[in-house]
């Protein structure tokens, strides 16, 4: 039941509803990491209201113009679709859209100034990271799960 809804809310209101599903998701995401990872002792919740709110208006939004871009993009079927997809995907959009990411956090942490060095620091082992994790699931991703559940 609970699905049929979240599949109506697609259809009626795509950007809505994946912005606040992306919201929802790095708010769970960055309290996991805060308790469970670094087990901190007491939260920042400035920073779970940045990760919160770059969910809801950037990471969101964005993925879901970019999946339906790239969907009428490579309109190839099976797997030589899901792989353009994916090396699109992967090299060109998210390397770009992890420097986005990163700046804006840390101008939204009141850093503005760090921008630089932080990309210069992070970006790099970053994009490095997203490939080592994201690559086989985003080729699982472009396969299998309809456009609109992307």
């Amino acid at each position: 039941m609970c699905y049929d809804r979240y599949l109506l809310a697609l259809d009626k209101h795509p950007v809505t509803t994946k912005a606040v599903t992306s919201a929802v998701l790095t708010l769970a995401g960055d309290l996991i990491c805060q308790l469970a990872i670094d087990k901190v002792p007491e939260l920042d919740l400035k920073r779970t209201f940045v990760f919160t709110f770059l969910g809801l208006v950037l990471v969101g939004p964005t993925l879901h113009v970019w999946y339906l871009y790239l969907s009428k993009l490579v309109a190839i079927n099976g797997a030589p679709g899901a792989i353009a997809r994916l090396l699109l995907d992967q090299f060109i959009f998210s390397p770009i859209f992890i420097g986005v990411f990163m700046s804006l956090l840390v101008t939204l942490e009141g850093k503005p100034s760090l921008v630089v060095p932080k990309l210069k620091q992070e970006w790099l082992s970053s994009v490095i990271a997203n490939w080592q994790l994201w690559i086989p699931f985003q080729f699982l991703n472009f396969y299998f799960v309809p456009q609109k559940l992307q």
